[in-house]
């Protein structure tokens, strides 16, 4: 090789291993999925602590309403992979802290009424639908929890509330004048729809407490009816 030769063909030019907009990219997607991890561990440790403190210093109902926004908040931030395992994550420290029936009876209704909440709530879904959807959550899960104690405890607990409800139509029928005597059919239908009520009552009342709070926190979700929502803003 002469000394006049070029050199590029015994050297040739080597790509650089990563641009600099493919390393900041890199970086972007590493902290990213180190923020999703932290946060859904977060709220789901936090979703599991409020379980526990309502079961060893119950506080009345107000601490029940709280049990499905941490997961449906994850939803909301993340989507709907880092929601189930939220929920998910939950159950498993309840199932370590106080036991695996403690532990399936947050996850069914409250674990998955909070990802069905987020996934309402993240599609702009009316209030009707997710309300219904929550109820339908709810009913199923006072049937599945009655059912595991039930089986934990060796009685039919559907019995004594099938019990209660019994009083119930009686005093009404008293209060009426009405001799009659409730069926079977009667006290079964009465039953189911108490507790499809409840469930809605406590799917509405999670709504009006979510629409309050994750607005505040930078996740709003949908407005509520127009006629529910002139009656809530005053106070707000």
């Amino acid at each position: 090789m002469k000394p006049t030769d070029p050199l590029d063909d015994d050297f040739p030019a080597v790509p650089p291993i990563a641009s600099h907009e493919h390393a900041q990219a890199l970086g972007r997607s590493q902290v990213q999925r180190t923020l999703v991890i932290t946060e859904t561990a977060f709220l789901a440790s936090t979703a599991a602590l409020m379980w526990v403190i309502n079961f060893y210093l119950p506080v009345g109902p107000v601490l029940r309403l709280f049990f499905p926004i941490p997961i449906a908040l994850v939803y909301l931030r993340w989507g709907r992979r880092a929601a189930w395992m939220a929920a998910i994550v939950s159950a498993l420290l309840l199932s370590v802290l106080m036991g695996p029936p403690r532990s399936l009876q947050f996850l069914l209704p409250h674990g998955i009424m909070g990802v069905i909440f987020g996934g309402c709530w993240a599609k702009q879904q009316g209030w009707g639908r997710s309300i219904l959807s929550g109820a339908a959550i709810g009913t199923a899960g006072f049937f599945f929890q009655i059912t595991l104690v039930s089986i934990l405890l060796g009685e039919n607990l559907w019995i004594y509330f099938n019990q209660q409800v019994t009083n119930f139509i009686d005093w009404v029928l008293v209060n009426l004048n009405l001799m009659l005597e409730p069926t079977v059919t009667l006290i079964q239908v009465v039953a189911l729809l108490l507790v499809f009520l409840q469930s809605t009552v406590y799917a509405l009342v999670v709504h009006i407490l979510a629409w309050t709070l994750l607005e505040r926190l930078g996740n709003p979700i949908p407005d509520p009816p127009l006629w529910l929502r002139a009656v809530l803003e005053e106070p707000r």
